[in-house]
Formats: structure tokens, sequence, C-alpha cells
């Protein structure tokens, strides 16, 4: 679309140099430079004089001059324009050459097969427009509440009791940005500079970065096939974040007599517990235990978020904890001028209404589950595999010297994979490779996974 410019000219009525070939001089070295590009459209003639207090004649003159050299073209009544043909040379300091630039390599296909992405591409598109045309219904809004629409925190508070055992009310929920939003945020109502903060080791590389972004000591805490490990947590951390649902990324499920000396721990040294129940809606074994924050709600801070379950795009998320701290966080928000978008608040909460998150829920766990039956079919023969009963990953055991071998063979015939050794905090104690099955499609999963098999175990080398 050719767009109306503005023109910031400034002519010199002191030169010797007339006006008109002053305005013609500097009209082309706008267009020879880039300033003015083809196609856009400059002001009237009466219009430009007006804005440089000049007479319509110097304008008309310095147009003639320009369309006769080749730089305008228009028509009466249409508008005057930057030529099309006309192509800027190249910048001062580039090269010049005449032999054409080589063709653009094609692209490569990758199928991706790094964790933490959803599939996005099958959803109720009924569904999600009228969503929207609900939001788009209601006049925006002058003053965010901090906590998030009353509306979308009584409908999240009744998803969790529902799907979490969580009994909470909606003075008990903050509507966030998501999980590291969250995070962020207790982060600040709970800790100072200099604070000390227990991550899974390895764990969730975000959740460092925020601790460490603000001034928080990290402090690295192993986790095994099961999860965090309780004896030998220390005595004086402020807080401890875990994935109990699905340990991200060994894939461990804390069983429930772990959570219990969990539990006691925290009760005992007064740190604060913050739950990341991440991958807690995939399950393909069993039912998913209820959330921590379930058995002790004074002790459990408990984040969620919607960019698995629906799309990472959607941008919101919840946070479930004291009424105390939910004020104090509250009153952080609006000192940082923190918020969450109403418009988008007010979609999810109509998708939560009408059952259709619920529904597609429903629909994704058998899409999974497909995907996860497929990669323990082809990779479990060949390695060893944690946590394929949950979520959109699971870990393959290999031995150190063979992984960073396979991601680059890997990567070479167009498979992206990801290493657990990134993932940990200090010295890495599990070495394999973390295979994500959420954004790639069944038939890439099955592909991308052949392609592994064959990296681990070709003839020459013997199963780890």
């Amino acid at each position: 679309m050719r767009s109306l410019v503005d023109l910031p000219v400034a002519l010199s009525r002191e030169s010797a140099e007339p006006l008109a070939a002053q305005l013609t001089a500097w009209l082309r070295e706008a267009m020879r430079g880039g300033t003015l590009a083809p196609g856009e459209r400059l002001p009237s003639s009466r219009g430009l004089a007006a804005q440089l207090g000049v007479s319509r004649t110097v304008v008309t003159e310095a147009y003639q001059q320009l369309y006769a050299e080749g730089w305008l073209d228009g028509r009466h009544g249409s508008g005057t324009f930057v030529a099309q043909l006309y192509a800027p040379p190249p910048a001062v300091d580039a090269p010049m050459t005449t032999m054409a630039p080589p063709p653009a390599a094609a692209a490569k296909p990758v199928i991706d097969l790094a964790p933490g992405e959803p599939w996005v591409r099958d959803f109720d598109r009924a569904a999600w427009k009228r969503a929207w045309r609900k939001a788009a219904d209601l006049p925006p809004g002058d003053d965010p509440d901090p906590y998030g629409l009353p509306y979308l925190r009584e409908l999240l508070a009744a998803h969790l009791r529902r799907t979490r055992a969580v009994a909470v009310g909606p003075e008990n929920v903050l509507v966030t940005r998501g999980t590291a939003n969250g995070l962020d945020l207790v982060t600040l109502a709970l800790l100072g500079r200099g604070g000390r903060a227990g991550v899974e080791d390895p764990g969730y590389r975000v959740t460092r970065n925020v601790f460490a972004g603000r001034g928080v000591e990290v402090v690295p805490c192993p986790v095994d096939s099961d999860g965090v490990i309780v004896e030998g947590l220390p005595e004086d951390l402020s807080v401890l974040y875990t994935t109990p649902a699905h340990q991200y990324p060994m894939g461990g499920r804390l069983p429930i007599p772990r959570r219990e000396r969990l539990l006691a721990w925290a009760r005992r040294t007064g740190a604060m517990i913050l739950e990341d129940d991440y991958d807690a809606e995939f399950r393909y074994d069993v039912a998913p235990l209820p959330a921590l924050y379930g058995l002790d709600p004074s002790r459990v801070v408990l984040l969620g978020t919607l960019s698995k379950s629906l799309a990472p795009d959607v941008g919101v998320g919840w946070l479930v904890g004291p009424r105390d701290l939910l004020a104090r966080i509250a009153g952080i928000r609006k000192d940082l001028g923190d918020r969450t978008s109403g418009p988008v608040q007010q979609a999810v909460g109509t998708l939560l209404e009408h059952g259709d998150l619920d529904r597609h829920l429903r629909r994704m766990r058998l899409e999974y589950a497909r995907r996860r039956a497929a990669v323990v079919e082809i990779l479990g023969p060949v390695c060893r595999l944690h946590g394929d009963t949950a979520g959109l990953h699971v870990l393959a055991e290999l031995p150190e010297d063979v992984v960073p071998e396979i991601v680059r063979e890997a990567a070479a015939r167009g498979v992206r994979l990801d290493s657990v050794e990134r993932h940990h905090h200090g010295a890495p104690r599990v070495h394999g490779l973390v295979i994500g099955y959420g954004s790639a499609s069944l038939a890439d999963v099955r592909k991308g996974c052949a392609i592994v098999a064959d990296l681990i175990a070709p003839p020459t080398r013997a199963r780890f």
C-alpha cells in the first residue's frame, strides 16, 4: 500500500541557490539514499508549499524537474509518488559489484524433537473465534485489577478444584502472564537480594535466570528418577522451586511419601515451596496426583500456565497462594505497572466457561499419547527412557561421550535435539537426550525417532 509521508525539509532563503533548486536537490538525495522509498506518496504541491511556507510554484518546479529525471511518477488527480523502478544504490561503505548474489540455499527441513513446545495446530477454530468475539464486545478497561479479572479468577478456581483437587476460591488466585512472570512476582515478594532459593538440578533454566536476575543466590538441589531428593536439602533456604507433577527434564513424578517429607522439611525450616505444575495436564498411565498445594496451602505457592495446554502465545497463567501473599504481590504489580492483558483474560475465560479448554485437553491427551507411544516403541529398544508416563518429553539416558556426536549428526540429518547436560546448574551428573514430542507431528515424531535410534545403536554400537 502506498503511504503518504511527511518531509522534514529545511530550505534557506539566505542561500544564493533558488528555493526550487534546494527542494529538488533535497528530494533527489532523499530518494537516492533511501530516506524516501519506492512507492511512497509525496505531499501535494499545495500541501508541501504550506508546510514549507513557500509559494506553490516552488514545489511545482521541483516536482516537474524530478518527473523529467525519472525520480517521480503519477498522473493528474492520483498523487505524486517515488518511482517504483528506482532502487537505491548500496551503502557508501559497501563494495560495488556487478555479480549477482548466489541463490539462497534451500532451508533443510527440520524435525523439532527439542522439549518445551506444544502442538498448536489442532484447536477448535470456532471456539477460538467465539472467545475473541466475546472479548471484543467489552470496552477497554482503564484500571487493570492486579489480581486479574474476577470473572477469570472464579473460573480458574473451579478449574483447579476439578482437575487438580485444589480447594480454593477466587480470593486465592492471581492471574499472571505465565509461569516465569508468576515466579518473578513471588521472588520479589518473598526474597530480597542475597536470599537463597533452591532449584532442581537438573532443572528448568528459566527459573535460575529469574532468580539470578533478581539478585537471589541459586542453590542447586539434586533430583533422581522420582524428583527432588528431600534428604540433604539445605536448612537455610527461603524458597524451593520444584516440578512434582513431571520433573523437568528427568520426567519423574514425586511420590506421596516424598511429598510428605518435603512438606515436613518446609514446616521445620520455614521455607516456602514454589510448585510449578508443569505437564500436570498430560498423563498416560494413571490419573495425575493431586497438586502438592492441596496437602498444605500454608507452605506452597502453586504456579500454572496455559502455555502447554493451549499455546505459549496466549500469555496467561495463574498463581495460587495465601491471601496475604497475594495482597503483597498485587501491590508489587501496581508499583511495577505489571499486568495481564484484559481482553486475553476475557477470551480465556470464555474458553473455560464454555468447556472448550477441557475438550481441547481431552483431544490433546489422546494425540500426545499416540506420539509418546511412538517414542517408546522406537527408542525403548535402544536406550533407557525416563519420564514416559506423562508430559511432552522423555529422557533418553546415554553414555556421556556419545551425546554431542548424536546431537550433531541428528542436526545434519534434519532433526533438532536437546541434551540433558544443558539443564544442569553445575557439573552434569546425568547424561542423555531430552526428547520432546509436543511440537512435531506423529509422522515426524516417528521419522525423527527412527533417525535418533539409528544414531544411538548402529550395528557397530552396543545397546546402552
